[in-house]
């Protein structure tokens, strides 16, 4: 099973008894803040959950695995995530 935005938004809404709308808007902008400072190459830290952080991959080579074809992978920024103590522990 998975959790998608509106099931946050449902979640805060019973919770707290926020209008939908204003859940929706608290829920985007939780995500629109944290890609932003992962945009600047910022860390995240959420307590209990883990951290959010990007680094930058170079180009190397790569190939396709179905056909054996070679290729490269470009560069690109990539975000990675670590579970914080907490997290682990209740897994």
């Amino acid at each position: 099973m998975s959790i998608t935005k509106s099931d946050l938004v449902n979640q805060l809404n019973q919770k707290l008894g926020l209008p939908k709308k204003e859940c929706m808007m608290i829920v985007e902008n939780f995500f629109t803040e944290i890609s932003e400072a992962l945009a600047r190459g910022e860390e995240v830290k959420l307590p209990g959950l883990g951290n959010f952080s990007s680094s930058f991959k170079k180009s190397r080579p790569g190939r396709n695995p179905k056909t054996g074809e070679q290729h490269e992978i470009k560069a690109r920024n990539v975000v990675s995530f670590k579970a914080g103590k907490k997290l682990r522990q209740d897994l």
